[in-house]
Order: structure tokens, then C-alpha cells, then sequence
């Protein structure tokens, strides 16, 4: 084991005794003749001590340049010692996202055009391992909700989230009393599944996500026997309502679930997920109803 780490800090760390200079790579590259520290890596960075505000405060005598990341505040600061003060490094505005992991949670800036009915702020926790397609990754609360379901028959639009048409961009947000925006589509006639171009998913989360199919909801379903096996199961799935096709009326809120699924059942009805107190099923419906819509990502 000894002479295995002994070869392993090796391989890690290569010195240049002559000038004193210290690399650390994993192909024995001889460091760059400016630098006195040269780290080479495809896979790994840096971190910098991280410590919150009170324990960099406490700092005795900190050297000229001492740099610190902070994480009361999430920024980096560097000492300056002609002005005696920890001065914060300043961010650009270029921005990289990390590679996502199922199980973080994702926030959402929703703008109101074609897609958001309101302009509001969501963030999204994210699950995987859902039995029947454990390979796949939900968000846990309704596309346009403010939060997770407080119970299976919760009334609130917070909870609900939006309502989309099948094949459709826009939602709807329907408080109780107001509808947003205004219902203008009575009657959908078409052959086509949910297309990725219209699908709210896609849209708003990003190119990674879309509504389940039929199958991955059918999948999933297969393992509840009611509603409440669908609110106990990690997708908290709830009775959200929807709205009807002739006025977009509010019915069914608190009282019965229908969850779009991508695929059509025919020219004018589409497949959804259905759940109730008494069971839950696969049916299909007229596509110009609105139901709410739980995203998916491989």
C-alpha cells in the first residue's frame, strides 16, 4: 500500500529541484519556465481555503494578496495590505453551467410571452429512480408552480402550476377567478404528437427536457393504485384540476390530476395521466383541454 501512494505522489508531483519550481500534472511535464507552481488538468480545477465572513475576519495578520473564498456571500477576496482591507475580486458577467445531476434543483426565470402566461420565478427540485423508468429525471412539482403540493387535494395555484393545450406553447394561469391570458382556441384538429418545438418543457427548462410519453407515464402509473400512491411516490403528483375546452373554466381543482403525456391518441384526443381517489389510469382526452405538465429528461 505504501509503495502504491509513494508511485501515485510521484506521478502527481514532478519537481524541478534546478530553479526550485513545482509542478503537479499527471504526465511528469517539466513546468513552465515563468511559473514557480504550474498544475496541469483536463477534469480538475482549484479551490481556493473556503471559509465564511466571520472566520476570514479572523484572520490574524494576513499577508499582502492572501486571497480567500467566501461563503457567506459566495465571492472570492484578495488582502491588500496598502489599504488594510479584504477587497472583493470582481465577477464578469459571463456565466458557465456546471453538467446537471439529477437531484439538484433547478431555477427557473419564466418571461411572459408565448410560452409563460406570467413573468415569476420557479425553482424545480429534481428526482430520479421513480419506480417503473428509474433511469429518468422529473422535476417534482407542476411546470409553472411556485412550490411542491402542500397534500394530494391541495387547491392552490401556487401549487398547480400552469395549464397547457396539447401541442400547444402557451399556458395558462388560472387563479380561481382569472384566467391568463385570455382563452381563444375551442378545438384542436391535427396528427401530430407533442411536437419538441411547442413543447413548454423544452422551452422553459431547457433542450434536455420535454413531457413524458405515453409509455414513461404509463410505466410509471403502473405501480400506484390511487392518488395517494402518486402524492406518497417522490413526484408528489396531486389533483391540480384543469381547464375546460369550451371557456377555459377552472373544474376539478383539489379534487381530481390529469397530466399530459406527448403522445396523441388521435387526430383530436390526446393521451394523459389520470388520478383520482379512487384510482388512477391512462385515459385520453380532447386536446384543446388544458392540463397541467410535469418535464422528464433522460
Amino acid at each position: 500500500m505504501k509503495k502504491a501512494l509513494i508511485l501515485t505522489a510521484v506521478m502527481l508531483l514532478f519537481f524541478a529541484e534546478s530553479n526550485a519550481q513545482v509542478s503537479i500534472n499527471t504526465d511528469n511535464t517539466t513546468p513552465d519556465q515563468s511559473a514557480m507552481l504550474d498544475i496541469k488538468s483536463t477534469t480538475k480545477g482549484v479551490v481556493f481555503p473556503r471559509m465564511n465572513l466571520g472566520q476570514l475576519s479572523s484572520i490574524t495578520n494576513p499577508v499582502n494578496g492572501l486571497q480567500v473564498f467566501c461563503t457567506t456571500d459566495g465571492k472570492m477576496y484578495i488582502f491588500v495590505a496598502a489599504v488594510g482591507q479584504w477587497k472583493e475580486l470582481a465577477y464578469g458577467s459571463t456565466t458557465i453551467n456546471p453538467p446537471f445531476n439529477c437531484g439538484i434543483s433547478i431555477t427557473i426565470n419564466h418571461i411572459v410571452g408565448v410560452v409563460s402566461p406570467v413573468t415569476k420565478t420557479a425553482t424545480y427540485a429534481t428526482v430520479n429512480n421513480i419506480q417503473g423508468e428509474t433511469e429518468k429525471c422529473w422535476i417534482t412539482s407542476n411546470l409553472g408552480s411556485d412550490h411542491q403540493a402542500a397534500s394530494v387535494n391541495d387547491v392552490t395555484e401556487s401549487s398547480a402550476g400552469w395549464y397547457w393545450q396539447f401541442n400547444l406553447k402557451q399556458g395558462y394561469k388560472h387563479d380561481g377567478s382569472v384566467l391568463t391570458p385570455s382563452w381563444t382556441i375551442t378545438n384542436i384538429n391535427e396528427t401530430s404528437d407533442w411536437l419538441i418545438a411547442n413543447d413548454p418543457c423544452n422551452l422553459e427548462l431547457g433542450s434536455s427536457w420535454r413531457i413524458p410519453t405515453y409509455t414513461e407515464w404509463n410505466n410509471v402509473s403502473n405501480t400506484w393504485m390511487n392518488w395517494i400512491d402518486a402524492w406518497n411516490s417522490p413526484l408528489k403528483l396531486h389533483g391540480a384540476g384543469f381547464l375546460n375546452s369550451s371557456f377555459g373554466s377552472l373544474n376539478f381543482r383539489g379534487v381530481t390530476g390529469y397530466y399530459w403525456s406527448s403522445t396523441q391518441y388521435s387526430s383530436t384526443y390526446g393521451w394523459e395521466l389520470y388520478i383520482t381517489n379512487s384510482g388512477n389510469l391512462m385515459g385520453n382526452y380532447k386536446k384543446a383541454y388544458a392540463f397541467t405538465v410535469r418535464c422528464i429528461r433522460n
